[in-house]
């Protein structure tokens, strides 16, 4: 995803109780600086609030001393009172993220973040629009060998579904690397059925309590688990969802209303995962 340039710092953010706060601690000074330079990370690395070497790398808090230029005592002191006072988080993982990452977004920067999607899907749209009147124009995709149009498509449809997946408040996604499995499950399904069928597949989530861990198991979906072709199908055809919705289906459950049945679809559910 694009760097954000601003992120937002208001006027009177020394009034609220956590800044104030902190600037009672004997180290109020170093605490603050290094808040502000995990906002600023935060905001260049525009990943819903990670902050990251790289997707496959945490920083750790030898990592953030030297990028810093705090000693690594004083980091961790920072690390520990934000983490007590819910600034920030970590993943299972063992990735940092900013609490609340909304709140310091810069509004005009993601705006502008999606214009310059918007331009870029219109782009794609007429070339596509293009090629399909030029009957003569052959363009063969071979795996290892994309053509630079299918990679523009491959990009931008990541970029919207990470988005859409990460509204849903389940486990994160941080990004969708093209050398991984979920990369190559994702563009499959998608070229499969569609990027619209994708997207209404991740948006019928919502509308499915099993799905969301309401189960026995307390199991929930992770992205993973969707992009799956099996797995896929059976979302996109609302076998999850919640009885009395728009969908139909069955709350939960997975669209079966014996509870045995029920029992041993969470089981083959985990072990698919």
């Amino acid at each position: 995803m694009s760097e954000v340039k601003w992120i937002k710092i208001t006027t009177n953010m020394f009034e609220d109780e956590k800044i104030d706060f902190i600037e009672s601690l004997p180290e109020s000074d170093a605490i603050l600086v290094i808040w502000i330079k995990l906002l600023a990370q935060a905001g260049k690395t525009n990943s819903n609030g990670f902050i990251f070497l790289t997707e496959q790398i945490p920083y750790n808090d030898e990592m953030l001393a030297h990028k810093f230029r705090r000693s690594l005592n004083v980091v961790k002191l920072a690390l520990q009172t934000l983490k007590q006072l819910e600034m920030i988080q970590y993943n299972e993982e063992g990735f940092l993220k900013i609490a609340n990452w909304e709140k310091h977004q810069n509004i005009e920067g993601l705006d502008k973040i999606r214009e310059q999607t918007r331009l870029r899907v219109e782009k794609y749209r007429e070339k596509q629009k293009e090629l399909e009147g030029n009957k003569e124009c052959n363009v063969t995709v071979t795996q290892g060998n994309e053509t630079e149009l299918e990679v523009d498509k491959i990009r931008i449809d990541i970029d919207k579904i990470i988005l859409l997946w990460n509204s849903l408040e389940l486990n994160q996604l941080r990004n969708i690397s093209k050398s991984t499995t979920r990369y190559k499950m994702l563009k499959a399904r998608v070229e499969e059925y569609s990027i619209d069928d994708v997207e209404k597949t991740i948006e019928s989530i919502n509308n499915s309590s099993f799905l969301k861990g309401d189960n026995k198991e307390n199991w929930t979906i992770t992205f993973d688990w969707l992009v799956k072709p099996n797995n896929f199908i059976k979302v996109l055809e609302g076998n999850y969802t919640d009885k009395g919705d728009k969908y139909g289906g069955t709350k939960g459950n997975s669209g079966k209303d014996n509870e045995e049945e029920d029992k041993w679809n969470i089981g083959h559910l985990i072990n698919r995962a």
